[in-house]
This record gives structure tokens, C-alpha cells and sequence, in this order.
């Protein structure tokens, strides 16, 4: 079994794999995987590491494995009205719900429930299937502190 300890930023070598994660699996800091070719892996990241598409992990004897995000149920708004899509992400994320933001567009995992409440208040929602990048996060990163600091 592969193990796979930090992302790297070296991209000048190929990617010896690839591994096909959805958002819920690239949250998580100790992970058991099936590489492109059939092979386990082990990720054991420092916590809080959050895995993107086009990420590339090292290995222990050197290998490198390219994350990719893999298609999932998302459900789609697009919207030209610049007010309701600050309306639809302030109750999106009111409700704790990661979203891909763009121009334009929100996307989140599919959920009936938050679709209806996106349609009573005017947006139109396509459910599809696509790779999900959500916002990082306010503290993504960095940890989380209620400390009071001066933010210069």
C-alpha cells in the first residue's frame, strides 16, 4: 500500500496515479483510497488539510498521485441578478452549506430541500453532475481562533 503524507508542490515530474475523490472525501485528513490503477493508497495529511482538484501528493518511496475531483450530484443556479445571488448565498450559507461560487453561478451538493428554498426565492436550479470546489473558508488553513487580534 502506497502512503501518501503531503501535498507537494513539485509538478515538474508526472504523476505516477491518480485518485477520483468527491469534496467529502478531500475534507478528510486520514483517508483509505483506490488509485486509477487498482492499487490502495493511505493519505494521512496534517488536519485541516483540505484536498483539491490538481492537487499532487507525495509519497513515502517518492510516488506522486494527482487529485482529481471527482463528478458528484450538484444542484446549479445561475443568476445575472447580482442582489439575489448575494441573496442565495447569504441563506445558503446561513445554512452552513458549502458553495462554489463563480461569476454568475453557485453550485452546492444536491439537496431538494435547499433547491426549494432556492426556487421560492427566485432562483432556478439544474441538477447536474460535475466536480465540486467549494470556498475555501474564512479560516481554511490557517485554524480557527475566536482570539481578538489586530488585523492591521
Amino acid at each position: 500500500m502506497i502512503e501518501l503524507f503531503q501535498k507537494t508542490t513539485n509538478t515538474s515530474d508526472k504523476p505516477s496515479f491518480h485518485v477520483h475523490l468527491p469534496w467529502e472525501k478531500r475534507i478528510k485528513s486520514r483517508l483509505r483510497v483506490r488509485l486509477d490503477n487498482g492499487e490502495e493508497a493511505g493519505i494521512f495529511l496534517e488536519r485541516g488539510t483540505i484536498l483539491r482538484g490538481g492537487d499532487i501528493l507525495a509519497g513515502t518511496a517518492g510516488e506522486l498521485v494527482k487529485v482529481v475531483a471527482a463528478p458528484e450530484m450538484l444542484s446549479t443556479v445561475r443568476v445575472e441578478d447580482p442582489l439575489l445571488l448575494a441573496r442565495l448565498c447569504y441563506h445558503l450559507g446561513n445554512r452552513h452549506v458549502a458553495l462554489e461560487i463563480t461569476p454568475g453561478r453557485i453550485r452546492y451538493q444536491h439537496d431538494h430541500v435547499l433547491d426549494e428554498m432556492v426556487m421560492q426565492l427566485g432562483g432556478r436550479v439544474e441538477i447536474e453532475e460535475a466536480p465540486f470546489e467549494p470556498e475555501h473558508g474564512a479560516y481554511a488553513g490557517r485554524g480557527h481562533s475566536h482570539g481578538h487580534h489586530n488585523h492591521g
